[in-house]
């Protein structure tokens, strides 16, 4: 890989340290692990069968089946989603902050869209049929001359008045930053805020936060950082009692045919930590613990 690739991929910082160790967080019951797994199990066949069928589904129907998907998944892994804000209906640049797998069901559970993704996605089983289906914007992150055509794509969609959603730090990171002091390494990058501006789209900050309800604090149990693999990252989702993950979302920025999409992106990363930071604000529960 060249130097200016090398460059070009993010990195957070985050590693095993930010992960929870044993014992920290509660535990369910190995009869309880093995039945969310069946219920995930069965969560992936019927997204194979969505895949399927979202092809031929009007935009509508479309939305309403990814957003009942993405939440009785986020259920079968034992997971309780609450939403604070008003969920976007629109066309908007969705942007979020990058914790975990699980970030993509949160997102897709609150305000179906056109994700970005890293190329890799493709090849997960199940997941990547899924992504394929949903119009999934992929991306080469060894390749940045193949930037703007992801930036084009990204333009035409919104034109096309479908929303997309995109994690502009480009990597994850644990998600506890005011605990333990990680931070991404370079924020929220700024190319595809460019996409927002030349389709005079909005841009929709939101704040995903995962807590563990037994203990009231923020928890990486969900964290998906460093050399962690996926399977041992599913297994502790899968064990932890009580997780809940919050959207928070944010006022819609519309940016100017000229903004500065540096500017843009960094006002709506700041959006982002000020969510993280707000104590109340409008809530809406959405019960979907196991």
């Amino acid at each position: 890989m060249s130097a200016v690739g090398r460059l070009w991929l993010p990195a957070s910082g985050c590693g095993p340290g930010c992960l929870p160790v044993d014992g920290e967080v509660p535990a369910v019951s190995p009869a309880q692990r093995v039945g969310r797994l069946l219920a995930v199990l069965g969560m992936l066949a019927a997204g194979t069968v969505l895949a399927a069928l979202l092809p031929v589904l009007p935009a509508g129907g479309r939305a309403a089946a990814l957003r009942g998907w993405a939440r009785w998944t986020l259920r079968a892994f034992g997971v309780r989603l609450v939403v604070r804000g008003r969920s976007p209906r629109r066309r908007a640049l969705l942007v979020a902050n990058h914790a975990s797998w699980l970030d993509v069901l949160a997102l897709l559970a609150v305000a179906p869209a056109r994700m970005v993704a890293k190329r890799e996605v493709r090849s997960w089983p199940l997941v990547g049929l899924l992504a394929a289906a949903a119009g999934t914007v992929l991306v080469d992150r060894s390749r940045p001359r193949d930037l703007p055509a992801t930036v084009a794509r990204v333009t035409a969609a919104l034109r096309a008045g479908r929303p997309v959603a995109v994690f502009p730090e480009g990597t994850t990171w644990c998600g506890t930053a005011d605990a333990v002091g990680c931070r991404p390494g370079r924020g929220f990058r700024p190319a595809l805020f460019q996409a927002a501006i030349d389709a005079r789209a909005p841009v929709v900050p939101l704040r995903i936060g995962y807590r563990c309800a037994a203990t009231g604090a923020p928890t990486t149990a969900t964290a998906f950082v460093g050399d962690d693999d996926l399977l041992r990252s599913v297994r502790r989702v899968l064990a932890a009692r009580g997780l809940e993950v919050r959207v928070t979302v944010s006022a819609a920025l519309h940016p100017a045919p000229d903004a500065d999409r540096r500017l843009l992106a960094r006002a709506a990363e700041s959006a982002v930590h000020l969510a993280a930071a707000a104590p109340g604000g409008r809530r809406r529960g959405l019960d979907l613990a196991a």
